[in-house]
């Protein structure tokens, strides 16, 4: 992309209003636009980001033999009255809507409802399982606060799989399974190291839960570490009970504020048993289809990365889920001399994209300090810069925007890259 053909501008100050770092950052790199508390817009920058958060989760998501659907936030009330879930008091977020006749219905907050009806539609026997579903869904939480920039929204993009076995000894199995996928995705995404395997409370969705909780000082919750096993357990479920059915020691424990990055649920025949899905065994006995359900909020994920790894001088993308592997800046002078670079930035740029690398290219007639400005604050990876100083064919100043390392290499160590 060429930066001049970008739309959005890069600002020096964040809104006044607006206090969490994530999203001051991503609204000053011009990623995110917020249209109001708890909703925002993502534009092509924060887009490319959330896209490559995507397709890391889709990849390991299809790598479970997980199957992708994509159902309405529209909800109908009967299904929610079955599981005992339509009440304001037993979900407090719901966002809900008349039609012109005076029907009422939900937006979605979550789909455990809907996807057991759906799937009920087609499953009859043991052979048609396990069988497991996911999508990328728009979710409507009527959060009282909403003080967390893209971490805590009202309206938000969740990625919500859903399990379904003939046994509960089936489910442990690829409830294991979905949680090492889990662990790969935070990986990937740059966070592996300090997100950790978290007993839970289930809160509004089952008694207990396992959380994946990413130590941060941005955090909203409190778990208790033992690094030597790599889990921990949320503050909210931290009795002693607890602690010896998963043989921690409390003294070994130590406590950090921490940010939930994903959840994971055994329901068992909770919601199938509520809205008759069911199945034949192998004896001809109709069984309930036992249940599980798996969770990780894209934009909360990305937001999460920016209050890790931003500096004073903005973002800093982990490589895999950067809108571009380079930012490549032109500093041009006058006369002959500034024809040349920007013909050498040129060729350079078009030997990337021909290569398939993702780049940024500043080809804005602005001062060098402005570019440079608004290169770290937009974040990403590797910095090149072509100038005067630049021969044909390089060697190109690479700058590494996570550790400030300079280095002077060719076009074939920048591919390398």
């Amino acid at each position: 992309m060429l930066q001049s053909h970008l739309f959005t501008k890069t600002r020096k100050e964040g809104p006044k209003n607006e206090v969490s770092a994530n999203a001051n950052f991503l609204i000053r790199a011009g990623f995110i636009h917020k249209e109001m508390a708890g909703v925002y817009d993502y534009l092509p920058l924060g887009l490319r980001v959330i896209e490559n958060i995507r397709n890391i989760i889709r990849e390991e998501m299809n790598a479970l033999g997980c199957q992708e659907v994509s159902l309405s936030a529209l909800q109908d009330p009967e299904i929610w009255n079955k599981s005992g879930r339509w009440s304001d008091d037993v979900v407090d977020v719901w966002f809900k809507t008349k039609l012109k006749n005076d029907v009422l219905l939900g937006l979605g907050a979550t789909h455990e409802e809907p996807m057991v009806r759906m799937v009920s539609e087609h499953v009859r026997s043991y052979r048609d399982l396990p069988l497991y579903t996911y999508q990328f869904q728009t979710k409507f939480r009527n959060e009282l606060r909403s003080k967390s920039g893209i971490m805590r929204g009202r309206e938000f993009l969740m990625k919500d799989m859903y399990s379904f076995c003939r046994s509960e000894a089936e489910l442990d199995a690829f409830y294991d399974k979905a949680a090492l996928a889990y662990k790969k995705i935070f990986e990937r995404v740059g966070i592996g190291d300090r997100t950790y395997f978290t007993f839970a409370s289930g809160g509004m969705f089952s008694k207990f839960s396992h959380e994946f909780q990413t130590v941060c000082g941005a955090g909203e919750d409190f778990i208790y570490i033992d690094e030597e096993k790599r889990i921990a357990v949320n503050d909210e479920v931290m009795q002693d009970d607890i602690l010896k059915s998963l043989g921690i020691e409390r003294s070994k424990l130590r406590k950090e504020k921490s940010i939930e990055v994903g959840n994971i649920f055994k329901y068992g025949t909770r919601y199938t048993k509520e809205l008759g899905l069911n199945f034949m065994d192998e004896d001809g006995n109709e069984q309930p289809v036992i249940n599980g359900a798996y969770g990780i909020g894209l934009g909360r994920l990305m937001g999460t990365v920016v209050e890790i790894f931003a500096d004073a001088k903005g973002l800093v993308w982990p490589e895999a889920i950067a809108p571009f592997k380079f930012h490549l800046i032109e500093i041009v002078g006058g006369g002959d001399t500034g024809d040349s670079v920007r013909k050498e930035a040129i060729e350079l740029y078009d030997k990337l994209n021909s290569n398939g690398v993702s780049v940024l290219y500043d080809d804005r007639d602005l001062r060098a300090g402005e570019k440079f400005g608004d290169s770290d604050l937009i974040g990403i990876p590797w910095r090149i810069v072509v100038s005067s100083k630049t021969g044909t064919d390089g060697p190109y100043e690479v700058k590494n925007r996570k550790t400030g390392e300079v280095k002077m290499v060719t076009l074939n160590e920048i591919l390398e890259l």
